[in-house]
């Protein structure tokens, strides 16, 4: 492994010298999320054009959103919109090229395992551009999930791969992968930490009328789980048997698929269930760090519950952030009713929550690995 350890986030002056033009290409919310901090300190020091390529329209992405976390608004936005796999990643490609070739960037730098990612990981690399990955080495080992491709895909033409975690690093070891890895840390952590510091969740217990550690918050949006009426009827029955109100922050995703498969009054009549529109990241947030407990598909808010010392039960049957399992904080219970119910009945704050995902400043430290690439 080389460069940036998670302890020095410090760059050398001589690496700075050099102004460089870096893309960075994001496509929802979660990856804008990744990406403030990571601008902030880009900025600072060199030339960023910030690229959105449309390939989920967010709700909450309103100028609310970039305001509260001081994300500067997408210089372009291609606005590529949904569609299969495939389609949305072809159609990405020739627009991320046309706009690469103008550009003429120094560097690509893409996050996670969109199909976004991958596009800019490939339209880069087939033009010679160097690609960084936010997220390199994370692995779920299940090939069934595109997103598992995505990830491997991109790994494998990037020229500077940011790890969050030493698993992750260790997972890039395995697949030969040596040169240009960087240990970092995690960059939601960054942002994490800032909001835990200057956002006080009072307002959002107010406004959804809830007391702390009186709920669980839930979050149901990965393909496996919406796309599936019997893993919706196990997960919306297992919800409201549960000892606390759930408080289910419904995506439009599985909002739609709910109505398609006739499940709009189970969910009415489920009386310890109250399902609400998306909540933006500050509530999100707030109400997470105020919850007994999460119950998520989703990969990032796995994370964040660890950050805020929430322990966590996945609706998955395997996860990239294997530290927090193998910490105690977090439990798989799949979509499976009992499974979900005993794991719930076993939710506990383990006495150790150590810093596996760094220490908050993974921003400087990939600034400093990307510097470091032009630095000889």
């Amino acid at each position: 492994m080389s460069g940036a350890d998670m302890t020095d986030g410090s760059a050398d002056e001589g690496l700075r010298a050099r102004r460089l033009t870096i893309v960075s290409v994001v496509g929802a919310r979660p990856q804008f999320i990744k990406a403030a901090p990571v601008s902030r300190v880009l900025r600072e020091r060199h030339d960023e054009v910030l690229v959105h390529s449309g390939q989920h329209y967010d709700y909450a992405m309103s100028d609310v959103f970039f305001e509260q976390l001081g994300i500067p608004k997408p210089d372009f936005n291609l606005a590529v919109g949904s569609g299969s796999h495939a389609r949305q990643t072809g159609e990405m490609m020739p627009m991320l090229e046309e706009l690469f070739i103008e550009k003429d960037p120094d560097m690509v730098l893409v996050y996670g395992d969109t199909n976004t990612t991958l596009a800019a990981g490939l339209a880069a690399a087939k033009l010679g551009v160097p690609v960084a990955h936010v997220e390199a080495g994370l692995r779920s080992f299940n090939r069934s999930m595109p997103e598992e491709i995505n990830r491997v895909l991109v790994d494998h033409v990037s020229e500077v791969l940011l790890c969050p975690t030493r698993a992750s690093v260790a997972n890039l070891e395995a697949e030969g992968i040596t040169e240009g890895v960087h240990l970092v840390g995690d960059v939601m952590l960054d942002t994490a930490r800032f909001f835990a510091e200057h956002v006080d969740p009072t307002e959002a217990l107010d406004t959804y009328e809830l007391e702390r550690d009186g709920y669980y918050l839930a979050t149901v949006h990965r393909a496996g789980n919406s796309d599936s009426r019997t893993r919706l009827v196990a997960i919306i029955e297992a919800f409201d048997s549960l000892d606390r109100q759930v408080l289910w922050a419904v995506h439009p995703r599985t909002a739609k698929n709910i109505e398609a498969f006739g499940l709009t009054e189970m969910l009415e009549d489920a009386g310890n269930i109250r399902q609400v529109p998306p909540i933006s990241y500050i509530d999100t947030v707030s109400l997470l760090r105020c919850a007994a407990g999460l119950l998520t598909d989703s990969g990032g808010m796995q994370k964040e519950a660890y950050f805020f010392g929430i322990p966590c039960v996945t609706l998955r049957e395997e996860t990239e952030w294997v530290e927090t399992v193998e910490l105690g904080w977090n439990t798989l219970a799949g979509a499976d009713g009992d499974r979900i119910r005993s794991a719930v009945d076993a939710l506990h704050k383990p006495t150790v929550r150590p810093d596996v995902y760094g220490d908050g400043r993974a921003a400087e430290a990939i600034a400093h690995a990307i510097e470091q690439y032009f630095g000889g």
